[in-house]
């Protein structure tokens, strides 16, 4: 082989770059772009994240009674808080029943067995029949209902 290279032949390549130095193809500017454009996508998502939040857009809500409004976000059933009366669900006469004590709602178009610890005990100040559903994978569990005066 050497006669060959010795000949003007040219000399076989190596299999490993290991040697050679390295140059980077990221520049300095490019990097500084990159800071900027970051930087600036940070500060555009802190400055519109308060847009988010929810709000009465057609003010339906504000005109609540604050003292009828803390009573529903005070509710509570043997399951736990109601959450709110936004959360809960008016339900019409034809929609709930009582017999032997137990109820059962009609909620999608099936009558669902309410669970004795999810029904509400205290008196009804607004006097509509309320629901609190929970629509799961399972199918729907009833966490709050609230009776009212059947008219």
């Amino acid at each position: 082989m050497s006669d060959w290279i010795d000949s003007g032949g040219l000399a076989p390549r190596l299999c490993s770059n290991a040697y050679e130095r390295k140059t980077s193809t990221y520049s300095w500017p490019a990097r500084w772009r990159a800071l900027l454009q970051t930087a600036c996508a940070a500060l555009l998502l802190a400055l519109v994240s308060h847009f988010g939040h929810a709000r009465d857009l057609d003010g339906r809500y504000a005109r609540a009674n604050p003292e009828l409004k803390a009573w529903f976000d005070g509710l509570r059933s043997g399951k736990g808080p109601c959450c709110s009366d936004a959360d809960g669900t008016a339900v019409s006469d034809v929609d709930w029943e009582s017999a032997n004590g137990h109820y059962r709602v009609r909620l999608d178009g099936e009558w669902i067995d309410v669970p004795d610890e999810a029904v509400i005990t205290e008196p009804n100040r607004v006097g509509r029949t309320m629901v609190w559903p929970i629509r799961g994978y399972l199918g729907v569990t009833i966490r709050c209902f609230m009776p009212g005066s059947m008219t």
